[in-house]
């Protein structure tokens, strides 16, 4: 049963689990569609998701999982704000600069407060979340498959957060999260050198919990979730509330540390490489 279609995802209900499948062409970048949409996802899981007892997020999109953050759309509206900015101070424009980068931190800072608070009910839903991964799942969309409790890898997965290649870090609650699950060691190794981990080395040091063939992914999960919605909800509610914290401080230090960086004059310059480059996947590493 479809409980909702959308641009960017749609979610129904399968047998125990609500399934999410992210469909926005061409990787599942992550804008302000995509958000919206979340905060759809969020309101549901957070009014009981219906009655499931499990989650399972998933892309039917060949290439992957999700590459991210919509790095197009961000570079537009830095470039649309400075603009209007401009026009605006008239012969004062040389001071744009200073007069903008505060104004862009505040919205962006909306944008991010928005997303953490969709992933944050994600990730401490009363409920088993499972993420599906498949080819690319970089940055945002790491970020978003951190949130499930339970990550299952296809042989073609890899993962990796490119941010400092754009002169920032993580935005999403990737690092604190990480860090929650796998410890500092492999967090500095994915954050500093920005390179991709496959699946195999993921199931290694205990980001994903199995791996499976090509396309097999969605039936393991179900199976999964079949499992998980044998016992008691209330139980399951306590055990995950206990074994799977929060972490807040850190991840509201993150917000800060992306908002005070994404305003540099080397964001911008890396992000028009993005968007002017003639690469078929400009995201990969």
């Amino acid at each position: 049963m479809t409980v909702f279609r959308g641009q960017a995802l749609t979610f129904s209900r399968v047998g125990p689990a609500l399934e999410v499948t992210l469909h926005r062409e061409p990787l599942n970048e992550l804008g302000t569609t995509a958000l919206r949409e979340l905060e759809l996802l969020a309101e549901h899981v957070r009014g009981g998701a219906g009655g499931a007892r499990a989650l399972i997020l998933h892309s039917d999109r060949r290439g992957g999982f999700c590459a991210g953050a919509d790095l197009r759309e961000l570079h537009a509206g830095l470039l649309a704000r400075r603009a209007a900015l401009a026009d605006r101070l008239g012969p004062a424009a040389p001071v744009a600069g200073r007069v903008l980068r505060p104004l862009v931190r505040r919205e962006i800072r909306k944008f991010i407060d928005r997303i953490h608070s969709v992933f944050d009910t994600l990730d401490t839903a009363p409920l088993t979340t499972i993420a599906v991964v498949h080819g690319v799942c970089f940055g945002g969309g790491f970020e978003l498959a951190l949130t499930a409790d339970v990550i299952i890898a296809e042989k073609s997965a890899r993962f990796a957060f490119p941010e400092l290649r754009l002169g920032l870090v993580p935005g999403f609650g990737g690092i604190p999260r990480l860090n929650r699950d796998l410890g500092n060691a492999v967090v500095r190794d994915l954050l500093l050198t920005g390179r991709s981990i496959n699946a195999r080395r993921a199931h290694a040091v205990g980001l994903v919990s199995q791996v499976v063939g090509r396309d097999n992914g969605l039936d393991v999960a179900r199976k999964v979730a079949e499992q998980a919605a044998r016992f008691d909800p209330h139980t399951t509610a306590e055990a995950k509330a206990f074994a799977k914290r929060l972490p807040r401080e850190e991840l509201d230090r993150e917000k800060d540390t992306f908002c005070r960086l994404v305003t540099r004059p080397p964001v911008l310059a890396a992000l028009t490489k993005f968007v002017e480059s003639t690469d078929v996947r400009p995201y990969l590493p």
